[in-house]
């Protein structure tokens, strides 16, 4: 039986998943702001109908959302590859 004070790696793997990862986070806040503006801008022109809502929400949220948690994504594993070779270079 383990007696340390270390948590084991199954209660490790329960906590990072009840919290999402960074690049998921800033996947979700751009999606989020780029539905707001295109809201903003369909308000001001009058053309708020349920198809536009549903096209700002699908298209304008999707595309952002998706695109900048690749971005995220990429930036994330850069830096990981980075520091691995640091660490053996060191």
């Amino acid at each position: 039986m383990k007696t340390s004070g270390t948590p084991s790696s199954a209660s490790n793997q329960k906590k990072d998943r009840s919290r999402p990862d960074g690049p998921v986070i800033v996947g979700c806040v751009f999606a989020v702001v780029a539905i707001v503006l295109t809201l903003v801008g369909l308000g001001r022109a009058n053309n708020l109908s349920a198809r536009n809502v549903l096209l700002a929400v699908v298209l304008c949220g999707g595309i952002w959302g998706l695109v900048s948690w690749a971005i995220a994504t990429a930036v994330v594993q850069v830096e990981e590859d980075v520091a691995s070779r640091d660490d053996k270079d060191a």
